[in-house]
């Protein structure tokens, strides 16, 4: 069955740096498109980055732009979202997701839709 663990989230200052990860199991990652999202204290849950499966695409919100980098390394089933010059407003539990799809269209609005599998999340604190 598809599994997906997230990991590397933590406290941190303004200003800095974390990387998290997500190790998916139980499907073929050459044909699904992952993504990560993001749901704050009282929000709604957002799309922040997705990556086609081969990974030559990528796509961000807005507010992560310039700051964010989601890279996969399908040899390890392994999705990864480097996030720099972190700021309070990126305070979120942050979800690793994945749906079988190439193109990723529409991605960000799958859990909207109800559709995908999701992972537990890990939280990211920045203060």
């Amino acid at each position: 069955h598809v599994q997906l663990v997230e990991s590397g989230g933590g406290s941190v200052q303004a200003g800095g740096s974390l990387r998290l990860s997500c190790a998916a199991s139980g499907f073929p990652p050459s044909r699904y498109c992952m993504a990560w999202f993001r749901q704050a204290p009282g929000k709604e849950r957002e799309g922040v980055a997705a990556i086609r499966p081969g990974g030559g695409s990528t796509y961000y919100a807005d507010s992560v732009k310039g700051r964010f980098t989601i890279s996969r390394d399908n040899t390890k089933n392994t999705l990864y979202l480097q996030m720099n010059s972190l700021a309070p407003e990126d305070t979120a539990m942050y979800y690793c997701a994945a749906r079988l799809t190439i193109l990723c269209v529409d991605w960000s609005s799958w859990y909207r839709r109800n559709v995908g599998y999701w992972g537990q999340g890990t939280q990211v604190t920045v203060s």
